[in-house]
């Protein structure tokens, strides 16, 4: 069956959106109709190569829609069962699942050197991270879909396989953000967005946004900034004087430029966290001397996906979404249709807004 699908013809080319064959579910595989895919910073990392992947490949890892057919041996889901797709199935029996990491599957990946659909001259295509959610339907993994709990808008639950359980991972499970305890977030993209509401959950009692853009400070307070800062050499020092000359007690840096990771470091209290989310490229190094390791003793950590375990988290946020505590749409900038994710990425790559979906 053919349907429309965004791709990546080769590393830094630009996207195509065409035609694909898709083939039914086999054995242990679903079939999913999207209803929305997220727009990620990931997904551009993908196409100019910061993250290596299999090409010609499908892109997209950020989607919800609904099962239209499935595999022999698929039990938990259904035909017109509502899902969330997971674009990093732990496989349950490598080392990092062993200890509960499922975050760190060894083996999470395995599915993007798979033969996913083909183009309409017969050339392979690979997903991308898994689940090509940029297209119309896509045929997944079984261990790739989550039944959606009742009570979110399918539409808006595109947003909890990404950028959210990133965000909220970022705060509860690798920072362990306190109530009461003061938190930065460094860039105001999706998960940017995703790390404040996350925050004010939490029940931080200062909350700091930084960006470049000074157009992002209204989304930044709409999600539960308390504080705006503009991104400069001097965001450390305006932190610090922003919590009585001390430093926020967590960072959290959702850019990956190796300015940003060290302007976090630095704007963080002696003995505070710094959990460094965005995804940067080798060529973005960090320096540190031992002196400064010693004597301010942070802690600065890597975070994949939330520390987070989907199975577990996306209930959790269903939760907090129907309670009214976390706003999907409010991470939304625009919604557009397939064909504008060329133009999505452009924006990306200007620091423009926070993040575009695409609605089907």
């Amino acid at each position: 069956m053919a349907v429309r699908a965004a791709v990546l013809p080769a590393i830094g080319a630009p996207l195509e959106i065409t035609g694909i064959e898709l083939p039914d579910p086999g054995p242990g595989q679903v079939r999913v109709r999207l209803a929305a895919a997220g727009v990620c910073h990931s997904d551009l990392s993908l196409s100019n190569g910061t993250m290596r992947v299999p090409v010609p490949a499908v892109l997209g890892h950020e989607g919800a829609g609904t099962v239209v057919a499935v595999g022999e041996g698929v039990t938990h889901v259904a035909p017109g069962t509502p899902v969330v797709l997971n674009w990093a199935p732990s496989c349950g029996t490598c080392h990092a699942c062993a200890l509960g990491e499922v975050w760190l599957c060894a083996n999470a990946m395995n599915g993007a050197a798979e033969v996913h659909a083909r183009t309409a001259d017969g050339t392979a295509l690979h997903p991308g991270l898994n689940v090509a959610a940029f297209a119309e339907e896509t045929v997944v993994a079984a261990s790739c879909v989550l039944p959606l709990p009742e009570g979110v808008p399918l539409v808006d639950a595109a947003l909890l396989g990404c950028a959210v359980l990133t965000g909220y991972g970022a705060v509860h499970h690798s920072a362990r953000v306190r109530s009461g305890e003061t938190v930065a977030v460094f860039g105001v993209g999706g998960v940017g967005l995703a790390t404040l509401q996350s925050a004010r959950i939490a029940g931080a009692s200062r909350i700091i946004a930084v960006d470049v853009s000074p157009e992002k400070e209204e989304l930044a307070r709409a999600a539960g900034a308390t504080d705006y800062v503009l991104a400069s050499e001097n965001t450390p020092r305006e932190i610090r004087a922003l919590t009585g000359r001390q430093g926020v007690d967590v960072s959290v840096e959702c850019v990956g430029r190796a300015v940003s990771i060290r302007a976090a470091w630095d704007s963080t209290r002696r003995g505070g966290r710094t959990t460094v989310v965005g995804i940067g490229g080798k060529e973005e190094q960090v320096t540190f001397n031992a002196l400064e390791i010693f004597h301010w003793g942070r802690t600065l950590s890597g975070c994949v996906y939330g520390n987070s375990d989907p199975a577990r988290d996306v209930p959790l946020l269903a939760e907090h979404v129907r309670e009214g505590r976390l706003d999907l749409s409010a991470l939304v900038t625009e919604r557009i249709g397939l064909e504008d994710i060329p133009t999505a990425f452009e924006n990306m790559l200007a620091g423009k807004g926070g993040r575009a979906l695409v609605v089907f």
